[in-house]
């Protein structure tokens, strides 16, 4: 398929900026992955298209300040490191901003002039990235002083404190993520306890999303994008629930698309059952694929072109999903990470 089978139009004003009063507060889209047709209905009514022997998938990431703002020593410039991953003895894989300018060996400061915290770059990679290592204090100490919950660059404004709350799910556990797994922020413990309350079960899976997740795709033949990589963990405990889940005649719902790719991702295609493993996965879902465990996803909506969006119409076809998407834009649905959401069910 080409990316522009997966084009859409959408306002700018309807890319949510800020998150709704209350977690509960989004409507919630509705499509029949066999028919396509569409429901408007609430957030809240979730738990009534829940079944005794479901079970919901959650992923358990969470996001870290991962934006850091400091200063070059000599120049005084400013500089602005997204951080990626840690790499052991106060290391960290890292974006730069300017990247070009900061050579090894450049030191930044973090906190103020002549207090010695900060950071220095050990290498820079072919691919954009660096490694840095922190100094003055621990790594953890000066990313919790000084980083900021880094939004996505639809959201054209600086975080706030409000964010450090909204911008994560009420069940985010594993730190290491750089984005949240947006579907999870429309759930409280409320309508978790009446989806348990139906006789569904919850299995947890970790995907610390990059920011990978929001580069473009740059290829006219979808087939020929380069996916990133995303690190993930699907414990035992979670594989036998799901596999028992399937046994038992329930269905599997992903929640998000990150739950999606750690379940795709250890599919036995064979058996239809997953297998417990860590590591990281650069599955890419799109048509003509399809799902392997996962029976229903609730999900956000997506920007046009996007990889999230090809894995959506994995599970209906691109044609129900757009129609669905056109459906969405015309009753002024708010998109994007803090926006409504989909159930394809």
């Amino acid at each position: 398929m080409r990316l522009a089978d997966f084009d859409y139009e959408l306002p700018e004003e309807l890319i949510a900026q800020r998150p709704a009063d209350k977690r509960h507060d989004s409507r919630m889209l509705v499509v029949s992955r066999k028919t396509g047709t569409c429901e408007i209905r609430t957030f809240p009514d979730l738990p009534g298209y829940i079944r005794p022997g479901d079970c919901l998938v959650i992923n358990d990431t969470r996001v870290i300040p991962a934006r850091l703002y400091g200063r070059r020593q000599g120049s005084g410039g400013h500089v602005e490191a997204l951080l990626l991953e840690p790499l052991g003895e106060e290391r960290w894989k890292c974006m730069l901003r300017p990247g070009r300018r900061l050579k090894k060996g450049s030191c930044i400061d973090l906190g103020a002039p002549g207090e010695g915290t900060g950071f220095e770059v050990l290498a820079k990679s072919a691919d954009g990235t660096a490694e840095i290592a922190f100094f003055g204090a621990g790594s953890a100490d000066l990313i919790e002083r000084h980083g900021s919950i880094p939004l996505p660059p639809y959201i054209r404004r600086d975080a706030t404190e409000d964010d450090l709350d909204r911008y994560q799910t009420v069940y985010a556990e594993s730190p290491g993520a750089v984005a949240a797994p947006t579907a999870g922020l429309h759930f409280t413990p409320e309508i978790l306890a009446a989806i348990r309350d139906r006789g569904a079960d919850v299995a947890t899976v970790t995907l610390h999303v990059g920011p990978g997740t929001f580069r473009p795709v740059k290829t006219e033949r979808i087939d020929e994008h380069e996916m990133h990589e995303e690190r993930y963990v699907l414990s035992a405990e979670a594989a036998a629930v799901v596999n028992a889940t399937r046994e038992n005649g329930g269905r599997v719902i992903a929640i998000g698309t990150t739950s999606v790719r750690v379940l795709e991702s250890c599919a036995d295609p064979a058996t239809r059952r997953v297998v417990a493993q860590s590591g990281r996965t650069r599955l890419f879902m799109r048509p003509p694929i399809r799902p392997v465990v996962t029976d229903a996803l609730l999900t956000n909506f997506h920007l046009p072109r996007s990889t999230l969006l090809m894995l959506v119409s994995t599970f209906s076809s691109v044609k129900d999903v757009l129609a669905a998407y056109r459906l969405a834009v015309r009753e002024r649905f708010r998109f994007y990470s803090y926006g409504d959401c989909m159930l394809l069910v």
